[in-house]
């Protein structure tokens, strides 16, 4: 992960000192929502009725960008239900929130939880070029696993104190790590000045005891030490929208 990202890029094929193009980036959310024990005892009817209206206002965000519905019922306590929303324009995620909030739905549902943030390119990783590189990207490109695991992260003021070669040098390790679970895949996401975090990361993986086993392996890796928060951390499972309201009753 990186504080330090380029913002521009010069075109392909571009004749040297030509005039970079700034390179366009993602918004994305994390909304996670908490079911009221009131609409369970609603009639199936009015159930059915409600969450076919929620279903119609998130499909106002098809137009806006990218949505994935994932269920946390029976993974945390707080939260049943969480929508990760991708999109060029912030101000999309508010529209769909007002249409949530407003849909049959609305008045059972909590935002229990929200995080937002930005894709940037981190500049730790020029040295360690593979495939499915997560640093290189300025596009997230999700859905590709069962499951998700998405918490927000906290840096020490020491760390970005440190000289550039320095922190190089932490982040290797971190990333030599990494690339040992080729089966976990991360996304970084940047909250500086959006958001109360640095980051949000979102693990995606078919096998939790893989994702299980990297965390334990970078708790011993020397970048830990500046880790400040990590937590609430969030296990949710892919579903369609439908599937995912059907779990709730």
């Amino acid at each position: 992960m990186s504080e330090r990202p380029q913002h521009s890029h010069a075109p392909v094929g571009a004749p040297a000192g030509a005039p970079t193009a700034p390179v366009k980036r993602q918004f994305v959310s994390f909304e996670f929502y908490k079911i009221s024990e009131d609409f369970r005892k609603l009639s199936g009817f009015k159930r059915a009725a409600a969450k076919k209206s929620f279903i119609k206002a998130v499909d106002t965000f098809k137009n806006e960008g990218i949505l994935l519905a994932y269920s946390t019922l029976g993974f945390k306590a707080e939260t049943d239900l969480m929508l990760w929303r991708i999109s060029y324009d912030m101000d999309s995620f508010q529209r769909l929130s007002s249409a949530v909030a407003k849909s049959a739905m609305g008045p059972y549902l909590k935002t229990a939880a929200s995080y937002l943030a930005q894709t940037k390119r981190s500049t730790y990783i020029d040295k360690h070029q593979h495939d499915g590189q997560d640093g290189n990207r300025t596009n997230v490109y999700p859905g590709r696993f069962k499951y998700i695991f998405i918490y927000p992260f906290v840096k020490t003021r020491e760390w970005y104190l440190l000289s550039k070669e320095e922190r190089q040098r932490v982040m290797d390790e971190h990333i030599r790590v990494g690339t040992q679970f080729p089966s976990v895949k991360l996304n970084t996401t940047y909250s500086f000045g959006l958001d109360d975090q640095d980051f949000v990361v979102a693990f995606e993986s078919d096998e939790p005891g893989d994702f299980l086993d990297l965390v334990m392996a970078l708790r011993e890796t020397e970048g830990s030490k500046y880790t400040v928060r990590d937590t609430p951390i969030y296990t949710c499972r892919l579903h369609e929208l439908k599937d995912a309201l059907d779990l709730l009753g």
